[in-house]
């Protein structure tokens, strides 16, 4: 049974009406555009408008009231009950006297050229119509030297400047003294660079003139035409007639930021390449500029704010320039729209009919009120059944699917490497990581001219080994070009050479210095590790209130609105791998909806976390802890033997299921490793006879590998795995699984034998060794944990600390906060992309670290219970705590606050469905109590159709908002339990592909079968935020002790090796 219309609702059809009896045109396309002669006159049909409508006139150029983004906003406006669109024919306006302008309550009406502004202004006199944008300050707006005398006025930050008037009444105001490399204008002194602006704001002929320094000269900017927006002319002098603003020149490392508003509590911003940088406009595929969404400052929305009601434009934009860390406003635009944004179509839209309602309704007597939406008020019911305000979304995720990383160790002696060493400050710490690329060059060049020497003289004194100069060599002159995205290089300093493993290299083993040099390459973000990413993205904006409606329809998604009104405070950290970076700019794509690549996104939204061990850890050494397991690990890895009850208790003290199941599979380690190395010879012959198969000489893997690529990779393994003396390497176990893993996903196609049984023994051998290597019994993995994360954990501490603090930077200012709803709520969301270690360690601090008593609480024990059945922390893996405020409670109440932990263990295995450890659900115990029209347990359990259904691809749910296709998505129910407590969560069984992949016979170009994530369970929901700061306190506690003495220890074995020392030993 369809729903009854309620007041303020919209209609499922746009109507436009063309304002003048005699214009005979249709409108853009034929949206439904009619004449107002086609305007019923009774209305008593059913389809017809309610008797009284309120009319807005959109009274502008023709050219700005059908363009693409007005159209889209005002078939949008029409879905309003209550309100009709008339537009103003053009002829009408330039022709006709204001007497025969059609009739309006609501003007929305601006500037342009050609546009008689005086008529308009007169219009509004005449008919006193509600004015969106007011008109007499349009005047100003087209005066750069008013626009600028306002922004002055309001406080708002300007780049230094000076006005130049050619006036004969004023001389006062025309001194220009000019010198070689600068001007001095009204005895005002400006350097080179420096802007030179007409004062007419129409003029868009804007130099910048540079110093003889740099080659002097002036870059001359323009109104795009074409593919350019400026040129550079030798010329170095100033213009010498007319009326100018000189104003000094901000660096802004190439991108100017476009600033839109609706409203002062809204703005939507955009950066696009500076017109100033080369004049070429960047263009996308369908040849539109290249602009990337970007997040304002808290100080940058106040700005908004104020430029929207100083100049009294409620749609307007301006432009802001970001740089030595201020943002100055350079310019104001009046009314501009964003292109090609849906999300900010469906919120303009939403906002202006709101606001026309809000002024209109009660003098037309029409019954309307503002409707209180979900996402106005973060507010949303928790397990315990009430309402409470969520504050805070902290999220620890492990990157998407990649390609399998590869690592090539040698040692080197020889001088080049130490002074490489040296030049780029190595004996500071006693490491040195190179990923730039003209250090990866001076590391090639090295390579290439000791391979040369090796060619020219068989005997000559380089010691390092030929074979591994060559793929050091090989590696780096991979894709023709450097990033660090793809390759990287670690060197340690090793005082006394590395340490010899068996006894016969102890014989021949050097007390010399040496450098352990660690190669690292592949390990990229492939297509389907984007696609997750994003998907995941998507799926996270469900956890925010108003989150599960229709995000291309009215009911608008929660999350974005809080976004763009300024009331979410989001920050999003990666550790410097290039394929955590991508992972989280992919996610940051789906979650904010922004579109266009991901680099832009990666280069303004994501912020690296390197610099203090937030989120990196590989070049650490290992701690004394890890090293000890290890050694244990492979100790007991090498017995020719079944598994003995001793051993179990030995490797699995805390009897973990996946861990026990996993030393059954495998029994005795020795002989399934035999078997996995015989499994590898098989594929290397198999791929070497496919080689050697005319029909496979052209054939394309997955992400562009070729065969000769693949069998690289598996020979290398096939080499390293088993070591002369006949025993096995354990530490190329998880290796072995990552490609194996990798193929059975992305390469299955091939038709290789003995791949699955291969996949099923090495995850079987890699379940133990993996996790293991965190620690075996609860202090180990503690101790290791503490060496990894503790930065992390002191983050997140400090998250939920400030959340409950009054902190004005996510704040609306008091002064400016009057007709925001709620100005001081807001949502802060923090998310840390990293790799498994932190992960896992992380983990291991929440389920070890004394949190909770198991035998006193169930649910805790329950949520123990799943961990432990987990077997793989896979791509995409969450750890999530949400924080909530109950604003009903005594703000020093420890009931005030309410903290949930949940966990999802990422991407579904290839062989997963069988053995799936069942969890509670998300948020389980909300679902058996009465909940809130909005929640996601009610939505998903009457309305599954208005649910997002993560699958649909994003072009197919903006076309068509108001369809959906039941087919297009799965609604999985993971346990008896939680389908009787309705607890549904939305995710695909197997995702489907964003439309720019193509279709190909077998399967999707550049993306195999994406698998989908495991939703999110949740280990506990009913935590105090007192009792979580206490457990996380205690921790950094603990950790710092042990961390403490570790550092310590470094620090006396580097001091040992200090710079003097050091420089002693340099060959």
């Amino acid at each position: 049974m369809p729903a009854p219309h309620r007041p303020g609702s919209r209609r499922a059809t746009a109507t436009f009406f063309i304002g003048s009896e005699e214009d005979e045109h249709t409108g853009p396309g034929d949206s439904g555009m009619r004449t107002d002669a086609e305007l019923p006159e009774d209305n008593d049909e059913g389809d017809s408008p309610p008797e009284r409508q309120i009319v807005v006139g959109i009274c502008s150029m023709m050219k700005k009231s059908r363009s693409k983004p007005m159209t889209q906003i005002l078939e949008r406006l029409c879905k309003f009950e209550y309100i009709t669109v008339v537009i103003f024919p053009e002829e009408v306006i330039l022709n006709e006297s204001v007497e025969q302008w059609p009739f309006c309550d609501c003007l929305i009406s601006f500037h342009s050229k050609g546009f008689p502004l005086d008529k308009a202004v007169s219009y509004a006199k005449l008919r006193n119509p509600l004015l969106i944008n007011d008109l007499n300050m349009q005047y100003f707006i087209q005066d750069r030297r008013e626009v600028y005398r306002i922004l002055r006025e309001e406080g708002i930050d300007l780049p230094r400047y000076a006005v130049l008037n050619r006036d004969p009444d004023r001389p006062e105001e025309c001194s220009l003294v000019e010198g070689e490399d600068h001007v001095e204008v009204n005895g005002e002194v400006f350097q080179k660079p420096f802007v030179e602006k007409p004062v007419c704001a129409e003029d868009h002929n804007v130099y910048i003139y540079y110093p003889t320094s740099a080659g002097g000269g002036s870059q001359r900017l323009f109104r795009k035409i074409g593919s350019r927006s400026s040129v550079y002319s030798p010329e170095s002098s100033v213009r010498k007639t007319g009326s100018y603003i000189y104003e000094e020149f901000m660096p802004t490392d190439g991108t100017d930021v476009k600033v839109y508003t609706v409203s002062p509590d809204y703005a939507h911003a955009e950066a696009r390449k500076s017109p100033a940088l080369d004049g070429k406009v960047e263009r996308d595929s369908e040849g539109k500029e290249v602009r990337y969404p970007v997040m304002l400052t808290a100080m940058e929305k106040l700005v908004a704010r104020k430029v929207c009601l100083a100049f009294k434009q409620t749609v307007c934009g301006f432009d802001l320039l970001r740089a030595n860390g201020h943002s100055f406003v350079c310019d104001v635009n009046g009314f501009s729209f964003v292109k090609n944004s849906m999300k900010y179509y469906d919120d303009c839209a939403k906002i202006l009919g709101n606001i026309v309602m809000r002024e209109l309704a009660p003098q037309f007597h029409i019954p309307w009120s503002i409707p209180t939406e979900a996402e106005d008020i973060p507010i949303v019911p928790t397990t315990s059944g009430t309402m409470m305000e969520l504050r805070c979304v902290i999220a620890v995720i492990r990157h998407g699917d990649r390609t399998p990383k590869q690592k090539m160790k040698m040692e080197v002696r020889n001088p080049m490497f130490f002074d490489l060493f040296e030049k780029y400050g190595g004996y500071k710490t006693g490491k040195l990581k190179l990923k730039k690329p003209k250090q990866l060059q001076e590391l090639l060049d090295i390579a290439r001219q000791l391979l040369a020497e090796l060619g020219q003289h068989n005997d000559c004194e380089i010691e390092e080994k030929k074979s591994k100069l060559e793929q050091l060599r090989t590696v780096l002159e991979m894709y023709g070009h450097f990033s660090g995205i793809n390759r990287k290089v670690q060197l340690t300093y090793l005082p006394h050479g590395q340490p010899k493993t068996s006894s016969e290299e102890e014989d021949c083993r050097k007390e010399d210095p040496s450098l352990l040099l660690v190669l690292k390459w592949g390990g990229e973000l492939t297509p389907a590790g984007r696609v997750q990413a994003e998907e995941l993205g998507r799926a996270f904006r469900c956890m925010y209130p108003g989150g599960q409606g229709d995000y291309a329809g009215f009911p608008g998604c929660g999350l974005l609105r809080l976004h763009s009104t300024y009331r979410h405070d989001l920050k999003i950290y990666a550790s410097d791998e290039g394929r955590v970076q991508m992972t989280a700019a992919a996610f940051a794509k789906g979650l904010l909806a922004l579109e266009g690549e991901l680099t832009p996104i990666l280069v303004q939204m994501v912020k690296s976390a390197n610099m203090n061990g937030l989120l990196d850890s590989d070049s650490d050494p290992l701690t004394g802890c890890q090293r000890r397991v290890k050694a244990r690990l492979h100790e007991i890895m090498q017995q020719d033997k079944d598994f003995s009850e001793d051993d179990f208790n030995w490797l699995a003290p805390t009897s973990s299921p996946s861990l026990v199941n996993s030393m059954k599979v495998v029994g005795n380690p020795v002989k399934t490793c035999d078997k996995v190395y015989a499994l590898i010879q098989s594929l290397t012959s198999q791929i070497r006879r496919r080689l050697e198969d005319p029909k496979s000489a052209d054939l394309q893997l997955y992400h562009s590998e070729t065969l000769e690529l693949m069998l690289q990779r598996w020979s290398k393994l096939e080499r390293d795995f088993r070591t002369k003396s006949g025993r096995y390497e354990i530490s190329k176990i998880p290796d072995i699984y990552d490609c194996v893993k990798y193929d059975v996903q992305h390469n299955s196609s091939l038709g290789l034998e003995d791949m699955q049984e291969l996949f099923c023994l090495s995850r079987a051998l890699a379940d133990i060794i993996i996790p293991q290597e965190y620690g075996i019994h609860k202090d180990e993995k503690l101790d290791i944990a503490y060496a990894y994360c503790l930065p992390l954990v002191k983050k997140i501490q400090l998250d939920l600390q400030r959340t409950h603090e009054d902190e004005s930077v996510n704040k609306l200012h008091p002064l400016y906060s009057r007709g925001v709803m709620s100005p001081g709520r807001h949502v802060r969301t923090r998310l840390y992309f990293t790799s498994e270690s932190h992960v896992h360690s992380l983990l291991s601090i929440f389920r070890y670290g004394g949190l909770l008593d198991e035998e006193k609480d169930q649910q805790w024990k329950r949520a123990m219970d799943y961990l432990s059945a987990v077997s793989e922390l896979n791509y995409m893996t969450q750890i999530v705590i949400m924080l909530y405020e109950d604003n009903n409670k005594d703000p020093f109440s420890e009931e005030r606050f309410h903290v949930e932990l949940h966990f999802s263990p990422g991407v579904k295995g290839c062989e997963d469905e069988e053995n799936v450890p069942m969890g509670s659900g998300f948020r389980p115990a909300s679902a058996e109590k009465k909940t809130d029209p909005g929640s996601l347990e009610d939505l998903s359990r009457d309305e599954p159709d208005r649910a997002m259904l993560l699958s649909e691809p994003a072009a197919v749910r903006r076309r068509s908002p108001l369809i959906r296709n039941r087919k297009a998505g799965s609604v999985e129910v993971l346990s008896d339990a939680s389908s009787k407590a309705s607890s549904f969560r939305f995710f695909p069984s197997c995702s489907q592909h964003p439309p720019e992949i193509k279709q190909s016979g077998l399967g999707f170009e550049g993306c195999s079968m994406v698998p989908s994530i495991y939703p999110l369970e949740t280990l506990h929901n009913s935590l105090s935020l007192k009792q979580m700061d206490e457990f996380l306190t205690a921790v950094c506690e603990s950790g710092g002790d042990s961390h403490t003495k570790a550092s310590k220890a470094l620090s006396t074995t580097l001091d040992s090796q200090s710079q003097p020392a050091a420089d002693a030993y340099i060959p």
